[in-house]
């Protein structure tokens, strides 16, 4: 039986998101004001603006007035994740990882979906979406993505109610169960397309160290980004890739501690070329 080791980041990313969808419901169901709005638009201690920055752009290509606080907030959240935590969003914070993490386990413990399996569509389609989205709130005038996007129902269900958004959640969770693995996340969600395009120069990275590496690959399976990982057996080497979610699969599955969290910048003696 896998030790709790094996688990210890999607525990912690359990916890994070569950805890940052209880300070939404009590800022919702009692007045906290530690968070109070949804992940679209929200307030931080009664004091800072959040807002996510995709829904911002969308905004801006309404041609609607878009308020200052909705700047800001979408500001505040791009440097946050552009600059210090990567594409972090995705793994550790957004509700529908959980729905798409259970329909991969069941999927692989059935065996309908395997790990080296053929993508059905190609994981650029998620930026072909990112345009589409733009250019519908262009023609529009209605933020296209927010209309229709699983993320915000799911997220705006649980902590105000859950109408029909049900059936667009349970559409991408069978998406993932039968289709793709990490389907929905990792080939056709424009935001984290948008976190991938603007997350390439952040600080915190998961780190290869070459010397420790047995070449098992577990790392290449589980991850649901695997091309974020050519370093693999080549160089001791930060993952460079903006579309790594952080979510630290692959340090939890790598029994050779090859694979650990560190910052983007390497000593001098690693900066080396993979042949």
């Amino acid at each position: 039986m896998p030790s709790m080791r094996g688990y210890r980041f999607m525990f912690f990313r359990r916890i994070s998101q569950t805890a940052i969808i209880g300070l939404f419901l009590g800022g919702h169901l009692l007045g906290w004001q530690v968070l109070q709005g949804n992940l679209s638009s929200s307030w931080l201690l009664h004091t800072v603006p959040l807002a996510d920055p995709f829904a911002v752009l969308q905004m801006f290509a309404t041609r609607h007035v878009v308020a200052t606080e909705a700047l800001i907030g979408g500001l505040i959240i791009a440097l946050f994740f552009g600059l210090l935590a990567g594409r972090s969003f995705c793994s550790w914070v957004c509700p529908l990882n959980m729905v798409t993490d259970a329909a991969g386990w069941l999927g692989e413990k059935a065996g309908l979906i395997h790990p080296g399996k053929s993508p059905v569509i190609s994981r650029k389609t998620r930026y072909g979406v990112i345009g589409v989205s733009l250019a519908v709130s262009l023609s529009t005038g209605l933020a296209a993505f927010e209309w229709i996007s699983p993320i915000a129902m799911l997220h705006r269900g649980i902590i105000f109610g859950m109408g029909m958004g049900w059936t667009l959640v349970l559409a991408v969770f069978f998406f993932d169960l039968f289709v793709q693995r990490d389907g929905f996340c990792g080939h056709l969600c424009p935001l984290g397309g948008f976190y991938a395009l603007i997350t390439g120069f952040s600080l915190i990275r998961i780190r290869h160290d070459k010397e420790k590496c047995t070449l098992c690959r577990k790392c290449l399976d589980i991850c649901p980004e695997q091309q974020v990982l050519p370093m693999i057996g080549q160089i001791s080497s930060a993952v460079t890739s903006g579309e790594c979610t952080n979510c630290g699969r692959c340090i939890e599955v790598c029994n050779d501690h090859a694979m650990k969290f560190g910052i983007r910048f390497s000593p001098a003696k690693q900066r080396t070329r993979i042949a």
